[in-house]
C-alpha cells in the first residue's frame, strides 16, 4: 500500500486523477497539497519555500499537476509565472526526490517548439520556443538523470470539462453559434486516458525505464474535428462558425504539434481507439436541454 500525494488537486485534470485513485487498489490515502482550504496541505508555489516539506516523509508517490497553463499569461506574466512553473516547481519535486518520493509531472507537447511537417516522439530533441513550453523543458532537463522523477508530456486533454468542449456544449445549452479557431491541431488524448497512464506508470514505475512519455492520441484532430465529432453525438446541435485568428494568436501556440508515442503501445499502457471512440466516452451522461 503506498500513500499518494496530489499536488494542484484543485486542478481540471487532479479532479479526474483523485477520483480514480480514490478506487486504487494498492493506495491507501491521497494527500492533497493545493492552495484551497479543502486541501490537506498548503502550498504557494510562489512560496515555495514555506512549505512544510515533512508532510512528503510518509508519502511514496507525488503527482505533480500545478502549474500556470495558460500559454499567453505565461508569455504576459513571464516572471510571475517562471517563479510558479520553474522557481517553485523545482523547488518541490527537489524536494520531494531527496526524500525518496517518485514523482509523475506533468508536461506538455509545447516542449518540443514548432518545427514545421515534425512528428515528435519521446526520442525528439526539445526545442521550445514559448514561455511556457520552456519553463516545462526546463523542469524535464533539471530532473532528466533522477531515477525517481518522470515526465510525462500532455497534447491537448479532451473532457466535457475542459474549456473548449464546455464553450461548445455551453453553446449547445444556449442557442449560441459557437466561433472556432483554425487551423490549430493537437493529437487529443482524453482525460480518461490520462489517468489510466497515470495509475499505470504508478504500478509499474520499475518496468517503464524511461524518464519521459508522450501522452497523444494515435489521430491528429482540429477544433473542427471536435465540434463535428459533438455533432454527431448531440444530434447536429452546435452550431458553429470558423475563424481564421491573425499571428498574434499563433505567438505562444504553434498551429500543428503532432506528437506520437513510442512507448503507449509498446507497453500497452491505454487502449488504441480512435478518437471518435474516446470522445464518445468521455461525453457519455452528458445532456443537452431541449
Amino acid at each position: 500500500m503506498m500513500n499518494v500525494a496530489l499536488v494542484g488537486s484543485s486542478g481540471y485534470i487532479a479532479g479526474f486523477m483523485a477520483k480514480r485513485l480514490e478506487n486504487e487498489t494498492g493506495i491507501e490515502k491521497i494527500v492533497k497539497i493545493d492552495r484551497t482550504e479543502d486541501a490537506d496541505a498548503y502550498l504557494d508555489l510562489m512560496q515555495a519555500e514555506n512549505f512544510n516539506y515533512d508532510v512528503l516523509n510518509e508519502v511514496e508517490s507525488v503527482i505533480f499537476t500545478a502549474a500556470v497553463s495558460s500559454p499567453d499569461k505565461c508569455a504576459s506574466e513571464l516572471e510571475l509565472c517562471r517563479r510558479i512553473n520553474v522557481t517553485g516547481t523545482s523547488r518541490f519535486i527537489r524536494e520531494a526526490v531527496d526524500r525518496g518520493c517518485r514523482v509523475i509531472f506533468f508536461s506538455s507537447d509545447a516542449v518540443f517548439g514548432d518545427i514545421p511537417g515534425e512528428i515528435y516522439t519521446e526520442a525528439s530533441p526539445t526545442m521550445a520556443s514559448t514561455p511556457y513550453g520552456m519553463m516545462k523543458k526546463s523542469i524535464e532537463d533539471e530532473f532528466k538523470n533522477e531515477t525517481n522523477f518522470k515526465a510525462i508530456r500532455l497534447s491537448y486533454v479532451v473532457s466535457a470539462r475542459d474549456r473548449f468542449v464546455s464553450y461548445c456544449l455551453d453553446c449547445m445549452e444556449k442557442g449560441a453559434t459557437a466561433e472556432i479557431y483554425h487551423p490549430f491541431y493537437r493529437n487529443c488524448i482524453s482525460v480518461s486516458d490520462v489517468v489510466n497512464v497515470v495509475a499505470w506508470l504508478l504500478g509499474h514505475w520499475a518496468e517503464f525505464e524511461p524518464n519521459v512519455l508522450n501522452v497523444a492520441g494515435r489521430e491528429l484532430v482540429s477544433r473542427i474535428r471536435i465540434a463535428d465529432e459533438m455533432n454527431r453525438l448531440f444530434e447536429n446541435r452546435l452550431h458553429y462558425s470558423v475563424l481564421y485568428p491573425g499571428e498574434r494568436f499563433y505567438e505562444n501556440r504553434p498551429r500543428i504539434t503532432q506528437m506520437q508515442s513510442i512507448y503507449l503501445n509498446r507497453y500497452k499502457i491505454i487502449e488504441d481507439c480512435s478518437f471518435t471512440e474516446k470522445i464518445k466516452k468521455e461525453m457519455e451522461g452528458i445532456k443537452i436541454g431541449s
